[in-house]
């Protein structure tokens, strides 16, 4: 079914608000880049109207991890029209180097400097190395219809990292109300833009090999110390960051790396995500709750009102876990800024491999 939304008043009398429509869509691309977040709080624009060599982009953002989100308005164009525009775009995107997408950014906001940008944005350097890795594909619309859902839905199934957001507009009195409605979960478009089929084609892909990779923000946030101690990874500060814990079941193996530091621990996940209002942590003094036990971060208290924000914990029994400073960091070991992923590269078994070796970690089929 088509996506749609009804909006009520809350009231005594309860009365739907009449939907109505923006003047252009040329108007919802000037909102979105004087209001970013209209789209999503956890990425930064960095182009509008790009030329590429299939037309003009309308938007170009990027993610944490440094992947690049293309948006494309769907405008009054047939399903199959704005679809392949879309994946002309990508193909055209996927081969970008940091020097283009420096260049691109400098069109976008004249004057400014996309690295420091990325760190003042993201509150992390921006990695060249990981720059455009993956990339997304985002087609906004004001309305969706079958055919639209089909061929999105389609793609998905077949790992094309590509989404709808569909704006509905509706009249409040003399104000026009603007709602949003992804067709898919964005957590599973993040996902797949982190694994195979995202990959730039000249990349070398492999099967699977069954662990997981995680990434530790150590800092202010969280501290690594208490992960290793009362044992968990955990993430907060947007859904970006904290929902692809939800990748984790009980009895998976992850490889925990700190940015910046090196891997410093493999373990069995031993439970599901919870938030930090629930999560409890095992201490001399008996089970305690997080939000009590740990001092060494902040773990996003200012946050426990907001699910989209707050901090998410997996707990983990830790099979060998060491201190910051015996961090495994060597040339060549695999890095993401993904939360938790799913790599798909040669680098990543190698990285496995080596961790094994150095840590006297057995294979699981052992």
């Amino acid at each position: 079914m088509p996506i749609r939304n009804d909006i009520w008043t809350v009231s005594a009398n309860p009365q739907a608000l009449p939907e109505t429509r923006l003047v252009s869509e040329r108007a919802l691309e000037d909102m979105i880049v004087a209001a970013p977040r209209i789209l999503s709080d956890e990425w930064m624009l960095i182009g509008r109207q790009e030329s590429t060599t299939a037309g003009r982009l309308d938007l170009l953002a990027l993610a944490p991890d440094g992947a690049l989100i293309l948006i494309e308005l769907k405008r009054d164009r047939t399903p199959r029209e704005v679809v392949a525009q879309a994946l002309d775009y990508a193909s055209w995107v996927e081969v970008l180097e940091t020097s283009d997408i420096a260049a691109i950014y400098g069109r976008f906001a004249p004057g400014r400097d996309l690295a420091a940008d990325f760190l003042a944005r993201f509150g992390q350097p921006l990695d060249e190395d990981t720059l455009n890795e993956s990339h997304q594909i985002v087609i906004v619309a004001t309305h969706l219809d079958d055919s639209s859902e089909r061929i999105v839905k389609y793609l998905g199934d077949k790992g094309i990292p590509i989404n709808v957001l569909c704006f509905q507009v509706f009249a409040h009195g003399e104000q026009q109300l603007l709602s949003r409605t992804w067709l898919v979960d964005p957590v599973q478009t993040q996902v797949s833009a982190a694994t195979p089929a995202a990959t730039r084609g000249t990349r070398e892909r492999e099967p699977w090999n069954g662990e997981f990779y995680a990434c530790f923000g150590h800092g202010g946030s969280r501290s690594w110390d208490e992960g290793r101690q009362y044992g968990f990874i955990s993430s907060g500060g947007g859904s970006w960051y904290s929902n692809t814990l939800n990748l984790l079941s009980v009895g998976d193996r992850v490889w925990v790396k700190v940015p910046g530091q090196g891997f410093v621990g493999v373990g069995e996940v031993t439970g599901p995500r919870q938030p930090i209002t629930e999560f409890t942590v095992q201490t001399q003094d008996g089970e305690r709750p997080a939000l009590e036990a740990l001092t060494g971060a902040t773990y996003h208290r200012e946050s426990v009102d907001d699910p989209e924000r707050m901090e998410y914990f997996v707990p983990v029994r830790w099979m060998h876990a060491v201190p910051l400073a015996e961090a495994v960091n060597e040339i060549g070991l695999f890095g993401n800024q993904n939360t938790v992923c799913k790599p798909v590269t040669p680098k990543w078994r190698q990285t496995v491999e080596r961790l094994k070796e150095r840590w006297g970690i057995a294979p699981r089929n052992q």
